[in-house]
């Protein structure tokens, strides 16, 4: 380590669900004085044992070299800071608004000439079901605003007519009636999904940028209900025609809109062009956690250079990073009584006292035991690291072994898409 690298510095991280607890305590590793916040209710004893946890985050601004706000909706809350002059790692109101108004952040994409995939707002369910019908094609219904955070919510039809999405929106009808807020019908495409993020200092993107590939089913070959996450993998790349057609036209906007942080484009590629659906302009989960495992500079030192505005390339391990969640139930549903049967408090053992790769999440630890908290059942995340895919899956699932939680599951096949993907993406031009 550099000798400016080992100045400990004081960071105060402000969290919505406690999702950043892995990073918090890799800060405190490298020697950093940490102090964590967590927001929501269900998470506050997220992190007791690893971190000192904090209920007024306020009252530590001044105390803070470095503020790092892990989600979106804390926008205008960053700009005051950065107004103040406080170093802040986080959003904007413009980047919360792309990620949390999915209207506003289309209508930006073809601001900035980029091709979307048709997608249109609904207030209601027959209008949408009137449009299907009138225009029968495949689509899939994603909400908008706070409803999609209920991932499962999110349905990816197959029907060339529709009449697969017109069901799924007549159930919802029936069961959410008038609370399900706003949401799109966006026409679906084949082709391979794909995301590319980097980091931006609040002038520029800085190198190398980061192409993941999210594995969203609970079960593996990509069964089951939509879960947000069961895993990703990825590699770092310091050119791609991915993010040549989609972020590096933002830099300029970027620049004028008070965002220093993480910003990530979803996009669908295909032989006939890239398709962005979304953006998140914040950390993703667990793309953050695994990045960290192919980072090779302490991280903490990187988000405060990253506050600075200073222009520098990460350093990154070559290859491939692969990571896989482990969860117990009631994972990927909200049941707070069998999260209390099965999974409060339930004991997260390693066979071998070796931590390399595993990432503490919904977790608190007692008498150096780490318990599992919160209400979701994500336990830990388990990251891999090798020169090829097939190198990081072995690391990962080697890693998995080591780990003991009753009544957890977990993907078997992340990373296995990757040589097909890989094909295709070779084909097409776009690695």
């Amino acid at each position: 380590m550099k000798k400016e690298e080992g100045i400990s510095r004081k960071i105060l991280l402000v969290s919505k669900y406690g999702e950043t607890l892995d990073i918090a305590y890799a800060m405190s590793q490298e020697g950093h004085s940490i102090k964590m916040f967590i927001q929501e209710k269900g998470c506050k004893e997220i992190g007791y044992g690893f971190i000192p946890k904090v209920t007024d985050w306020k009252k530590y601004i001044d105390w803070a070299d470095l503020l790092i706000f892990d989600y979106t909706g804390y926008g205008a809350i960053c700009e005051e800071l950065r107004a103040a002059g406080k170093l802040v790692v986080g959003g904007s109101t413009y980047t919360d608004l792309l990620e949390m108004d999915r209207n506003y952040g289309h209508q930006q994409l073809k601001a900035h000439k980029i091709k979307v995939l048709p997608s249109y707002e609904f207030t209601n369910f027959k209008d949408a079901i009137l449009h299907i019908e009138k225009h029968p094609d495949s689509y899939v219904i994603k909400p908008s605003g706070e409803t999609q955070e209920l991932k499962q919510l999110l349905f990816v039809g197959s029907d060339d007519e529709g009449l697969d999405v017109i069901r799924v929106l007549k159930a919802y009808e029936k069961s959410w009636g008038n609370d399900f807020g706003d949401f799109q019908l966006q026409k679906k495409v084949k082709g391979v999904e794909i995301s590319v993020s980097a980091y931006f200092n609040g002038k520029e993107f800085l190198k190398p940028y980061n192409i993941t590939f999210e594995h969203k089913k609970l079960f593996p070959k990509e069964l089951g209900v939509s879960t947000g996450e069961m895993g990703s993998s990825m590699f770092w790349t310091k050119d791609s025609p991915i993010y040549d057609a989609t972020l590096k036209k933002f830099e300029p906007t970027l620049a004028t809109s008070n965002f220093i942080g993480h910003i990530d484009i979803n996009c669908i590629v295909n032989g006939n062009g890239i398709y962005p659906l979304e953006f998140t302009s914040r950390f993703g989960y667990p793309q953050i956690m695994i990045q960290r495992a192919g980072i090779t500079e302490p991280i903490g030192q990187m988000f405060y250079k990253l506050a600075q505005g200073l222009n520098f390339t990460i350093a990154t391990k070559k290859g491939f990073q692969a990571g896989v969640f482990i969860v117990v139930p009631p994972f990927p549903f909200n049941d707070k009584k069998a999260f209390k049967l099965f999974s409060k408090d339930a004991v997260v053992i390693l066979k071998k006292n070796v931590k390399e790769g595993i990432h503490p999440m919904h977790l608190k630890k007692i008498n150096d035991e780490w318990l599992i908290t919160g209400d979701t059942g994500i336990a830990l995340l388990v990251t891999g690291t090798g020169l090829t895919m097939k190198d990081a899956q072995r690391s990962m699932y080697g890693r998995v072994q080591n780990v003991i939680v009753n009544n957890s599951y977990y993907r078997t096949d992340i990373g296995d898409r990757w040589q097909e993907d890989c094909d295709k993406l070779w084909s097409w031009g776009l690695l």
